[in-house]
C-alpha cells in the first residue's frame, strides 16, 4: 500500500460534507482509506493515529490523506476527491433564481412566522442569527462552539423583540408537529415540551411516543407531542438565565392545544430553577418540571411523571436481548455516550451507586478527564461535546471518534461493563447500526463483554426503529428504550461483579 497527504490552503467545506467526500472517495477503486478533513487539532490526531504523515498545518488548511493499493492510480484517486467536493452546477439556460446569499435576503421571500435555522461553524453563527432576528423572525441555531457571550447578546436583543432564540447547539426541536435537527418522528398531541437538552428532549419524545402506541393499541385516546421548543444546553446556566425558556413558556401556554407543559434540563444553575418554578406557577397551563440533578427525577420518571398527570399508567419500556448479555468482566463502567443529557443523566444515577464519575463533561471539576478519554476510573464520555466536535460532524452523523474508544475499551481488562447510547431521528446517520453493530460484536469476541444500549427513537424514524434493536442484539447488545433502565442495568452488572470479587 502506498499513502499520498496533501493540504489545500484556503479551501473549506463543512464537516457533514467533508465526511460524505470522505465516503465517496473511499468506494473509488484502488482506495484502501480516504479521510477528507480540515486541519483541526483533532482532525489531525484521528489522521495521524490512522498511520498518515501530516505536514505542518493550519486549521484553515483541507487535509486530503488518501492510502490506495500499490497498483492504484493517485491521480484518479485524487479526481475522484475532485469530484465529490464540486459544487453541483445548472445546465445551460436554466431559469432557476439564484439562491440568496443572506439570512435577511432569504427571509424577504418568504412569509411571516418562518423559522431561520443556523448551521454554520460556532464563530460565524451569531452575525447569521442576528440577521435573521433583525428581520423579525424566530432563529434555530443548530451550530455549536458559539461563545456564551454571543449567546447572551442574541437571547437579549430577541427578548427585546418578542423573538424566540432556540440554542446555540440546539440540536432538536419540533413545531406543529415538523421536526428540525435530530429529531424524531411522533405521532401530534397536545403535549408542548420546553428543553434545555436535545437528547433529553429526544428520549421524552421516545418514551411519550412509545406510551401513546401503547394506550392506542388498548383502546384508549393517545398521547403526542405538538411542540418540542429545544433553547440551548446552556439557558438555564448563571450566564444565561433562562432567557428563550421563558419566552418559549410563554407561547405554549398562550397555545390552546397545548394541554400541559414539560420543561427538561441538563443541571440547571439552582437560582435559575427557582425562578424558573415561579414562572411555571404563574401560567395557566400546567408545568411539569423534569430537570436533571443530584436528588432529581430521572427521564424516564419524568416521562411516567408526564403521563399521570394526563391520566395514564406507564407501560412497561422494552428491554430486548437481556440473555446475550453475561455477566461484568472487570470492576469499572464505560459509558460512551453521544447525547450530552443522557451522559449526564446516567452520571447521576451511577455517582450515587459507585461515588465519582470521571468525565469530559464532568459533574464536578475535580472529576474532569484531561485528553486521555480512558483512565483507571469509572468513566463516561460525551463524544458530543463541544471540545470533542471541533472540525468534526456530531457523533450522530459521524460514529468514527465513538466506535474507536469502544475498542480501546473492549481492549482493557478492568472494563466490566460498556453503556452506549444511540440516538435515532431525522438528520442523524441513516443506517447507525451498521457500523456500531460490528463494533459491538468485535467488543464482546473477546471476553463478552456485556455492552447495554439506550436505543432512543421511535418507529416512524427513518432509521427503522425494530430493525436497528435486531442489528444490535444481534451482536450481543442488550437494548432497553429508557436511557435510565439501561444505566440501572449496566449499574446492577457492576455491583453483581464487585459482589462476586468480596
Amino acid at each position: 500500500m502506498k499513502d499520498h497527504v496533501e493540504l489545500r490552503s484556503g479551501a473549506y467545506a463543512d464537516s457533514v460534507t467533508l465526511l460524505q467526500v470522505s465516503r465517496a472517495v473511499q468506494a473509488a477503486p484502488g482506495v484502501v482509506a480516504a479521510q477528507v478533513a480540515m486541519a483541526t487539532g483533532l482532525n489531525l490526531e484521528v489522521l495521524e493515529g490512522m498511520g498518515f504523515d501530516i505536514p505542518e498545518s493550519s486549521p484553515n488548511d483541507m487535509v486530503v490523506a488518501l492510502r490506495l493499493d500499490d497498483d492504484a492510480d493517485v491521480a484518479t484517486a485524487l479526481a475522484a476527491v475532485d469530484a465529490a467536493l464540486a459544487p453541483t452546477r445548472p445546465a445551460s439556460g436554466d431559469t432557476t433564481v439564484a439562491p440568496p446569499r443572506t439570512t435577511g435576503s432569504a427571509l424577504r421571500r418568504t412569509g411571516p412566522g418562518a423559522v431561520a435555522l443556523v448551521s454554520v461553524p460556532g464563530a460565524s453563527a451569531t452575525v447569521e442569527a442576528m440577521d435573521a432576528l433583525e428581520a423579525g423572525h424566530d432563529v434555530m441555531v443548530f451550530s455549536d462552539n458559539v461563545p456564551v457571550a454571543e449567546e447572551v447578546a442574541l437571547k437579549t436583543y430577541a427578548a427585546s423583540r418578542g423573538a424566540l432564540v432556540m440554542g446555540p447547539d440546539c440540536g432538536t426541536a419540533v413545531i406543529d408537529g415538523v421536526g428540525l435537527g435530530f429529531a424524531n418522528a411522533v405521532r401530534p398531541g397536545r403535549i408542548g415540551i420546553v428543553a434545555a437538552s436535545g437528547t433529553g428532549c429526544q428520549q421524552l419524545l421516545a418514551l411519550l411516543h412509545h406510551a401513546g402506541a401503547d394506550l392506542a393499541a388498548r383502546g384508549h385516546d393517545g398521547v403526542g407531542v405538538r411542540h418540542a421548543l429545544g433553547v440551548g444546553g446552556r439557558d438555564l446556566s448563571a450566564a444565561v438565565g433562562g432567557t428563550s425558556t421563558r419566552e418559549a413558556l410563554r407561547r405554549l401556554d398562550a397555545d390552546a392545544d397545548v394541554d400541559l407543559v414539560v420543561v427538561v434540563s441538563k443541571p440547571p444553575a439552582p437560582e435559575v430553577a427557582e425562578a424558573l418554578a415561579k414562572d411555571a406557577d404563574a401560567l395557566d397551563t400546567p408545568v411539569e418540571l423534569g430537570l436533571l440533578g443530584r436528588g432529581q427525577r430521572d427521564l424516564t420518571a419524568v416521562a411516567e411523571a408526564v403521563l399521570a398527570r394526563l391520566g395514564h399508567e406507564a407501560p412497561q419500556w422494552p428491554v430486548h436481548g437481556a440473555d446475550n448479555t453475561g455477566g461484568a468482566t472487570g470492576p469499572l463502567l464505560r459509558g460512551l455516550f453521544v447525547g450530552g443529557t443522557l451522559c449526564d443523566e446516567s452520571m447521576l444515577m451511577a455517582t450515587e451507586a459507585l461515588g465519582p464519575i470521571r468525565s469530559n463533561i464532568p459533574l464536578s471539576d475535580d472529576l474532569a478527564l484531561g485528553d486521555e478519554l480512558l483512565v483507571d476510573d469509572h468513566t463516561m464520555v460525551d463524544f458530543g461535546d463541544d471540545a470533542l466536535t471541533q472540525g468534526r460532524a456530531h457523533p450522530m452523523i459521524d460514529p468514527t471518534l465513538r466506535n474507536e474508544q469502544l475498542a480501546r475499551a473492549a481492549a482493557d481488562p478492568q472494563t466490566g461493563v460498556i453503556l452506549l447510547d444511540l440516538v435515532l431521528g431525522h438528520g442523524a446517520e441513516p443506517d447507525p447500526a451498521a457500523l456500531l453493530a460490528p463494533a459491538i460484536a468485535a467488543a464482546r469476541a473477546e471476553r463478552a463483554i456485556p455492552v447495554v444500549v439506550s436505543l432512543v427513537g421511535t418507529d416512524l424514524d427513518p432509521q427503522g426503529l425494530d430493525a436497528t434493536r435486531d442489528a444490535l442484539v444481534a451482536a450481543g447488545a442488550e437494548v432497553h428504550l429508557s436511557n435510565a433502565s439501561a444505566t440501572r442495568r449496566a449499574l446492577d452488572l457492576i455491583a453483581r461483579f464487585e459482589g462476586a470479587a468480596r
